[in-house]
């Protein structure tokens, strides 16, 4: 007979009682992962009309609040790694909406700037969030308090050494 695939979870935050721990809908990172994804659908066609990719949003949501940034401060600032961000920025430049020059200070900083164009992009993307909370069958107040608690975890999980 093989083990039982439940287990007890008692210890601070768990029940004590016996479920099974790898049981899809016991896990927090499905619902994040599918709501990330759907969320992400979500904004995919209201970005294509402006001509952007949901991660180039990202990156014109930090640039449109300060200019110019480094490479790694957008990095850390999205949680991306610059193996991911680089390939991304140079689309965004040959599109003409920003600029990447060497830092004359320290050769080895990259600085990502607004063009006149990608200035000018924010005022069709200030719909954008109006558009999207219109699709969403959530009170406003619900969106505020959900946003509040996925960036406490976003908080707690910076902090977490990655295992391995």
């Amino acid at each position: 007979m093989s083990p039982s695939p439940s287990a007890s979870t008692e210890g601070p935050g768990w029940p004590a009682q016996e479920e099974d721990l790898l049981d899809l809908d016991r896990q927090v990172c499905f619902p994040l992962y599918a709501a990330s994804n759907l969320l992400t659908r979500l904004y995919r066609p209201v970005l294509a009309e402006i001509g952007l990719t949901y991660p180039q949003y990202l990156v014109m949501l930090v640039l449109w609040k300060e200019t110019p940034q480094t490479v790694g401060s957008l990095g850390d600032r999205l949680y991306l790694d610059s193996g991911t961000l680089t390939p991304l920025l140079k689309r965004m430049e040959l599109a003409g909406l920003i600029t990447r020059t060497r830092d004359v200070g320290d050769e080895r900083r990259v600085l990502i700037d607004l063009t006149p164009k990608g200035r000018n992009l924010r005022a069709a993307a200030s719909k954008v969030p109006a558009t999207l909370a219109a699709g969403l069958e959530m009170e406003p107040e619900d969106v505020v308090e959900l946003r509040s608690r996925v960036q406490a975890l976003v908080g707690a999980l910076r902090g977490v050494e990655t295992p391995g």
